[in-house]
């Protein structure tokens, strides 16, 4: 017998029976939380899968990733670059001065500036921001050229010691300790995932679970656009939310099984 597929067919078992026990047929229950954030639905259900609160990279359960449902886009996880621009003391640059430079305000905020959106470069292009992406053996680079800066306001914004090309701005090894291999790799790349869907009301009714992927796979898929990063950085909050979504039209093509509860 192999031991290894007894566990992961037992293991899975008991996600199975979790699922029927404690979300199948219901709907989130988030009345003690707080209605602005926006992960109060997923806490919500982490802890009826016995998922304990955690900041760990580790998969959720039994070396399976859980996801819930929405209606855009997955969130693979939020890993932050090893380098930024603004962390480098040779830019005299701080956090916020790289927002003003490199960012956007936001009108319905009172103009707080925020990289997120369009500053924010994607996959083969360079855009209004003067952003592209580079991707090579060793790291996945996100490069600043003032002369691809498309923004009138950019010599008032950007510092003169700045207005140069090819301009690192933020930097993921793919290699080493606390690079995005071993994030991606230890988290999709043990048993796999799963995901909890709901039907048309917002009842939980099922589950839907897919193979594990390498860091090779995930590389391909955001050389082909099916996965991106998305940044949420703005003034006034620390965080710089640093999340590498996929679209839920290709997450779909990757479901390797379905388990209907009715």
């Amino acid at each position: 017998m192999n031991t290894d597929s007894s566990a992961a067919d037992k293991d899975r078992s008991n996600i199975i029976r979790t699922f029927k026990e404690n979300v199948y047929g219901r709907m989130p229950d988030t009345s003690g939380s707080d209605p602005k954030h926006s992960g109060r639905e997923g806490h919500w259900l982490e802890k009826q899968m016995g998922i304990r609160p955690n900041a760990s990279n580790a998969p959720d359960l039994f070396g399976y990733e859980m996801k819930k449902q929405t209606r855009g886009v997955i969130t693979l996880g939020s890993w932050d670059p090893n380098y930024w621009l603004f962390r480098n003391p040779e830019t005299n640059l701080d956090r916020d001065g790289f927002l003003k430079a490199f960012g956007q305000p936001n009108p319905f905020k009172g103009g707080r500036m925020s990289w997120s959106g369009s500053p924010v470069p994607k996959i083969d292009s360079v855009n209004d921001f003067g952003m592209r992406i580079e991707i090579t053996g060793e790291a996945i680079s996100f490069f600043y050229s003032f002369s691809c800066d498309q923004r009138h306001e950019k010599y008032k914004t950007v510092p003169n010691n700045l207005q140069k090309e090819n301009i690192e701005i933020c930097r993921w090894n793919l290699s080493g300790r606390k690079s995005l291999r071993e994030k991606v790799e230890k988290k999709f790349n043990q048993r796999g995932w799963f995901e909890c869907i709901k039907d048309e009301e917002g009842r939980y009714t099922s589950l839907a679970f897919g193979n594990p992927f390498t860091f090779e796979t995930f590389l391909d898929y955001f050389r082909r656009g099916d996965v991106y990063f998305d940044c949420g950085m703005y003034e006034g909050n620390p965080r710089n939310y640093c999340q590498w979504r996929i679209r839920n039209s290709f997450w779909d093509t990757l479901v390797s099984e379905r388990y209907e509860c009715d």
